[in-house]
């Protein structure tokens, strides 16, 4: 039987109150089906204890996980999966292990062609993403740029948190990073709440699932940021064909 998605992009990893991954895993049995899960712990230092983690947490379903290693094994591993969760962590630290590993252009070949089913959590969402500039860490690493893999056409912005989040903060909130991006690239970006997630379905259809719901931002004809507020099952296909344009104002660079 055909699994019904080919794309699975969570907010995060664990609910508060709720152990790692228990949210998740209805729509990460949907993707998977029967099949082994290849998971990549790359955006963590313990890669070990998060492979663990992780295989303990999806016990209860019927897929064998393997975990992936930053070497050649791990590189073959991942060529060879039908089904490849990225977890998080550090994007920055996770993008440049990825490079180094050589596997973005056959992640990106076999996923558009259909034979790579992808789950992204955190990190992982920001690097399905065509460039990690929406997400939320420190630059702990420098990779060698900033393009991902762009197994969707528009940014995402992992555990977004209304400006309510920050009573008493007089620094910048979330809300005020995202509008800045906006002013100077003109790509939308999805601000997912905590426990929120997106689907693609093997039909191309796009929706918005989990708990919370988002945020839509979109670049305005004036150069700032509109606003959009979606629940739960939103259909997100419309975004699908979003050409995303970065550095707008100076340079107008198309991303390819």
């Amino acid at each position: 039987m055909t699994p019904a998605t080919s794309l699975l992009l969570l907010s995060n990893s664990r609910n508060y109150g709720q152990d790692f991954l228990a949210h998740a895993l209805e729509p990460i049995s949907r993707l998977a089906g029967h099949d082994d899960l290849v998971f990549v712990p790359f955006a963590l230092a313990d890669q070990e204890g998060y492979g663990k983690l992780v295989t303990e947490s999806l016990a209860e379903l019927p897929n064998t996980v393997r975990v992936a290693t930053p070497d050649h094994d791990g590189a073959t591993l991942i060529s060879r999966a039908s089904v490849l969760f990225i977890g998080g962590g550090n994007t920055f630290r996770l993008l440049k292990s990825v490079q180094r590993l050589g596997v973005m252009k056959d992640i990106i070949k076999r996923n558009t062609e259909g034979s790579l089913r992808y789950i992204g959590s955190s990190a992982g969402t920001n690097l399905a993403c065509p460039t990690i500039r929406t997400t939320n860490d420190m630059p702990i690493v420098s990779p060698d740029g900033l393009e991902s893999l762009g197994l969707v056409p528009f940014q995402i912005n992992a555990h977004f948190q209304d400006d309510d989040a920050f009573e008493g903060h007089m620094g910048e909130t979330r809300r005020t990073r995202l509008v800045e991006f906006l002013e100077e690239n003109d790509t939308p970006v999805l601000a997912l709440r905590e426990g929120a997630w997106i689907e693609r379905h093997q039909s191309g259809d796009v929706c918005l699932g989990g708990a919370n719901g988002a945020i839509l931002f979109q670049r305005s004809s004036a150069g700032g940021a509109e606003e959009y507020e979606l629940s739960t099952g939103h259909d997100l296909t419309g975004l699908a064909s979003t050409v995303p344009i970065y550095d707008s104002p100076s340079a107008g660079k198309r991303q390819t």
